[in-house]
């Protein structure tokens, strides 16, 4: 943090500065979502989804996201799902993570299949956005950098377009958040691939959002806790977000972030939802059952228990609690 002050002074002047008005967007169905009796999670598994050589095949994904979409959002077909969720007039941006470098990363058949969807809701290709902390990050993944043209765009917040020239605050979070998030979208699908953090225990949809902000380095302390509770109560990012998405084709169980090729496995799954907390939650079930399988011990056990679900409950970004999370399997 760029100042001391207690937590009860961060409090108190809790507030967003710098989020680029310009642009504003629906709360949509993600917000809804968030005063529903229950919480939607949907797991979708497909043993298909990887062909005999280890390759993911698109046809099968693009599949297993069109299904969830539509278990999600209660709909007959996949173009009324989309249509729901999305405007022609929105510009989205798809969050990925790279940060793991070329061996762990989302996957392209996910976003794939997640601009699929988009192009069904009639979101032109211009008006879609692949992005995430650096372009270096996204090149190592063999993301293809394109900042304008008829296609889809894809870029990082890094070398060129920057960040906020003033820090967000909210509880015991301070930085300057990424201008694609403040000022070049109006909707935001959140889309991590699912993996151990020796720090925060496990990345998800939450910890995405270190890669949308200036000075993650300062909020590793405590397993991230509450600095991702705080860091997702964020009023322009509760109300971006339309969708959250979670590449977990083949996870990693242990050793995270970068990859541990020991430790991955073929759930062959995608999770989505609307509620990070709850979607979260039932991602970090996912790596809990495996590390039994493998005989490691529980994140707890190994002093790394996501407490920011807990915190982020409290701030009403979502809910953890298992009676009020309903798990549809797709």
């Amino acid at each position: 943090m760029t100042e001391k002050m207690t937590r009860k002074a961060f409090l108190k002047r809790a507030a967003v500065i710098g989020l680029g008005l310009g642009i504003t967007s629906l709360p949509g169905e993600f917000s809804k979502a968030q005063t529903a009796s229950k919480s939607r999670v949907t797991i979708a598994i497909n043993e298909s989804v990887r062909d005999s050589n280890g390759a993911v095949v698109q046809a099968i994904v693009d599949k297993m996201l069109e299904n969830s979409v539509k278990k999600l959002m209660d709909a007959n077909n996949a173009a009324d799902a989309w249509r729901r969720l999305f405007k022609p007039t929105d510009v989205v941006g798809i969050k990925i993570n790279c940060l793991g470098g070329p061996g762990i990363y989302t996957s392209k058949e996910v976003v794939n299949a997640i601009i699929k969807g988009l192009r069904l809701a009639g979101v032109p290709e211009e008006n879609i956005i692949i992005w995430d902390r650096t372009e270096g990050d996204l090149k190592r993944c063999r993301y293809q950098i394109n900042r304008d043209g008829s296609s889809v765009r894809c870029y990082g917040t890094l070398p060129i377009i920057g960040y906020e020239e003033q820090p967000t605050r909210m509880g015991e979070f301070e930085g300057k958040l990424s201008k694609i998030l403040t000022q070049k979208i109006t909707a935001l699908i959140n889309v991590p691939i699912l993996k151990d953090h020796n720090l925060s225990g496990f990345t998800g949809t939450m910890k995405n959002h270190y890669g949308s902000f200036e000075n993650p380095q300062d909020y590793h302390a405590n397993t991230c806790d509450p600095y991702i509770a705080d860091l997702n109560s964020i009023p322009l990012i509760k109300e971006k977000t339309r969708l959250l998405v979670y590449d977990a084709i083949r996870p990693l169980a242990n050793g995270g972030p970068v990859n541990n090729a020991g430790f991955r496995w073929n759930y062959n799954g995608l999770l989505t939802g609307f509620d990070p907390v709850a979607v979260d939650y039932q991602s970090w079930q996912i790596i809990e059952v495996r590390r039994k399988e493998l005989g490691l011990p529980t994140l707890e056990e190994a002093g790394r228990a996501p407490k920011y679900l807990d915190s982020a409950a409290k701030r009403g970004v979502g809910t953890n609690d298992p009676e009020n999370i309903e798990v549809l399997q797709v």
